[in-house]
């Protein structure tokens, strides 16, 4: 078992140094492993038949869907409309633009169900405004980068849907409703930090915005932020499931952007149809590279030796817990959210199941943790995009990102060891 773990580690990072595409370091480290480890499979039958196999499923015709709506409602005028309503709700604090851009990311991020597309639409205005207003541009782009993470916590979010298919079913809809208070508390923290930093500049209360201006802001988002309610609100009322419900948003994110707004014309949409393939084949690739290699472990028996192993060291959940937290920490330093969901689910999931974790409220340490992952280097897809669309670099937005990922860790902490936080709305709400 130690030798199989080796060979599979050491071929992956070799050809993660390489440069080569992680799905295919996925797919070679499993094909590689399974044929030094056994003579009895024919290897490229198995490791093929596992690809395919990992994609075929119904539940993940939901990310294209998603993927297409996002990309709809990220053409379509929507930030600029969910930007002006953040700003009369936050603006007038200490702080107030930093507050509109963790604000609008969140709204955003929860409608395009994307945390690369918060970056770049409110990103793409933000920055530049915070900038104007005596920000750096370095704080202005690690705020944002941080930010964008709500958007895979609060619902719909195609992380939730991944980790409820390498988890073997847990409910889609308890998993949306779970990510609500931990979203909120995420974007809490980083307004914290970005307080402390207005109030050292001097920053003091403007003016607070009237309530006229606050509704009428609010009905020029009002039909952008309904897309949430349609989907979350079908789900839980049993209307249509996650799949549906994507279809669904993909539809009134047409009728929107192309029809009410018309921000998006027509010629545009052959265009957003080709993004929203490439997109899509490319998370499918993931995931079925790395459904493949959790098959190779699961053959191994990796997952459960490694089990054992975290249970022999300690029977304490808080232990456990911190033991998990560091290890996901780390591992989304180095690897993509969807692999890591698909390979370190079936490896930690039984450990938390048998501490007496629930299944939902562990899906969210995960999402988490690897939320924090997607910001910093070396392969921190947010923090990439964020520092091109900022027009800096990253040594100059790590300075700015350090009390960011002090206030993320303590967020990560509070919904690891306040299991409540997670699972108060699907308690309530029946699911």
């Amino acid at each position: 078992m130690n030798t199989d773990i080796i060979i599979l580690v050491l071929i992956f990072i070799v050809l993660l140094i390489a440069n080569v595409p992680i799905a295919f370091c996925l797919i070679a480290a499993a094909s590689v492993t399974l044929l030094l480890s056994t003579e009895f499979i024919p290897v490229v039958t198995a490791v093929v038949q596992q690809t395919a196999t990992g994609i075929d499923s119904f539940v993940l015709l939901a990310i294209p869907f998603f993927i297409l709506s996002g990309v709809l409602m990220g053409r379509g005028g929507i930030a600029q409309r969910i930007i002006e309503f953040a700003k009369t709700l936050v603006g007038w604090f200490p702080g107030g633009l930093a507050f509109v851009n963790v604000v609008g990311c969140m709204l955003f991020g929860s409608i395009a169900g994307s945390s690369a597309a918060a970056v770049s639409a409110i990103g793409g205005f933000m920055i530049p405004s915070m900038k104007n207003e005596g920000y750096s541009r370095e704080f202005s782009t690690a705020l944002t980068i941080t930010a964008s993470t709500t958007g895979l916590l609060i619902p719909p979010s195609n992380t939730l849907i991944v980790y409820s298919l390498a988890s073997g079913g847990v409910s889609i809809a308890a998993l949306f409703l779970a990510g609500y208070i931990p979203g909120i508390l995420v974007g809490l923290s980083l307004m914290a930090v970005a307080s402390i930093v207005a109030l050292r500049k001097g920053e003091k209360f403007g003016q607070r915005v009237k309530f006229k201006l606050v509704i009428k802001s609010g009905i020029r988002a009002f039909l952008s932020l309904l897309l949430v309610v349609i989907v979350i609100g079908g789900i839980i009322a049993g209307v249509f499931t996650a799949t549906e419900a994507a279809a669904v948003a993909v539809v009134y994110a047409f009728i929107l952007a192309v029809i009410v707004y018309r921000e998006v014309r027509v010629k545009e949409l052959p265009d957003i149809l080709i993004n929203t393939v490439v997109t899509t084949a490319i998370v499918m690739l993931l995931i079925g590279g790395s459904m493949a290699l959790s098959w190779v472990l699961s053959y191994l028996n990796i997952p459960q030796n490694l089990s054992a192993a975290l249970l022999a060291l300690s029977d304490n959940t808080f232990v456990i817990l911190l033991l998990i937290n560091l290890i996901l920490l780390f591992v989304g330093t180095f690897m993509d959210m969807t692999p890591a969901v698909l390979i370190f689910t079936p490896i930690f999931l039984p450990v938390a199941v048998n501490l007496g974790i629930d299944p939902i409220h562990f899906g969210i340490i995960m999402v988490l943790n690897l939320c924090i992952g997607l910001c910093t280097p070396p392969v921190g897809t947010l923090l990439f995009l964020g520092v091109t669309i900022g027009k800096t670099t990253v040594p100059k937005v790590i300075k700015p990102l350090l009390p960011m990922y002090v206030a993320l860790i303590l967020a990560l902490l509070i919904i690891t060891y306040f299991p409540s936080l997670s699972l108060w709305l699907p308690g309530i709400l029946g699911d």
